[in-house]
């Protein structure tokens, strides 16, 4: 479930995600994520009595996923393309939102010097791991063995989205920004995770 706060636009306060299994179901589904390939339904009422917006992947290989999102009516909503790190243009996971009206944003997972911090401190994130794993505090979520996630797209000097790790939140400081695009993005977002949701075998 994906939720909103100050919402001033259209959405409903909450939204459901189900991934859609492919013939083969769940095996299936898990090995084709492996590629990088998601396919997200995403409902107004935890009954799925109605579609907002689906999400399907357009291709998936060599570490770029180029995704879909289309709107109830099979209307193009935008495309999110994921560059992994080292794969694709850059030393960062790469995420670009192009919005069907004209919006194109490009943010990079992690800052440069957060980075450089992380990769210094490499060898002792083995014992800060096994921490982590006995940490019991309620969304702590790997503690500081985490690497680096917050992202901040920029499109013509401005900041319309704003992926903060904490919470697994993203913000959308534009209100051009089509909400279903929001919620398509943090829902892969999310199953790009170390625990994602929609790994799950059944």
């Amino acid at each position: 479930m994906v939720s909103f706060s100050d919402q001033s636009g259209p959405a409903p306060s909450a939204v459901y995600v189900e991934r859609e299994l492919p013939p083969g179901g769940p095996s299936a589904y898990r090995a084709a994520r492996g590629s990088g390939s998601r396919s997200f339904a995403l409902w107004a009422d935890d009954q799925r009595r109605e579609r907002v917006a689906t999400v399907v992947t357009l291709s998936a290989s060599g570490g770029v996923a180029r995704f879909q999102v289309l709107g109830a009516r099979g209307e193009v909503i935008g495309t999110l393309i994921r560059e992994k790190a080292l794969r694709g243009r850059g030393l960062r996971t790469r995420w670009t939102v192009h919005q069907a009206d004209g919006l194109e944003a490009v943010g990079f997972k992690g800052r440069i010097v957060w980075w450089w911090m992380w990769w210094l401190l490499l060898p002792l994130m083995t014992v800060v791991l096994v921490i982590s794993v006995f940490d019991s505090v309620p969304g702590n979520e790997g503690g500081f063995a985490r690497a680096p996630r917050r992202i901040r797209w920029r499109a013509y000097g401005q900041v319309p989205l704003e992926f903060r790790s904490k919470g697994d939140q993203l913000h959308m400081h534009a209100p051009a920004v089509d909400w279903r695009l929001g919620v398509a993005l943090i829902a892969l977002l999310r199953s790009f995770n170390a625990s994602a949701w929609d790994s799950a075998k059944q």
